[in-house]
């Protein structure tokens, strides 16, 4: 059921530098900061050849992300994310098997602009996964 994976999210406390050490120090293409407000992130891509890098820093008091980095102060590994050909097959046939949706289960537009899901990490081996419509 999942295909590519589309990208590795890494939740960091400073954007810029995150950013910029990627473009230096590992010369990496790095895009440019992105407002999510509807998911409470700023992100910025990191193009690789085979898949991509997501950094991830709070928009706003109430992100998710600003609760990971207060448990989490150096940042870490916050999900990764797999392609799937139907994001509602896919929900549909995850939920039958009996794993939980994160929010009410209706897909949001991500920062793609194609919708998305989260998947609980207790049912992935404590693994956040987001499920993208290819």
């Amino acid at each position: 059921m999942i295909g590519r994976l589309n990208h590795i999210a890494i939740a960091v406390p400073d954007l810029a530098a995150a950013a910029a050490r990627y473009a230096g120090p590992l010369g990496a293409r790095v895009g440019v900061p992105q407002d999510l407000p509807e998911h409470g992130v700023t992100v910025i891509f990191v193009d690789l050849p085979n898949t991509r890098v997501e950094l991830l820093h709070p928009l706003g008091a109430g992100s998710p992300i600003a609760g990971f980095l207060q448990r989490n102060p150096n940042g870490g590994i916050h999900h990764v994310c797999y392609e799937v050909d139907d994001i509602h097959a896919a929900r549909d046939r995850l939920a039958g098997e009996g794993a939980r949706i994160l929010g009410d289960g209706t897909p949001r537009i991500g920062a793609h602009g194609k919708p998305v899901l989260f998947l609980h990490p207790g049912d992935f081996d404590g693994t956040l996964i987001e499920l993208e419509q290819a």
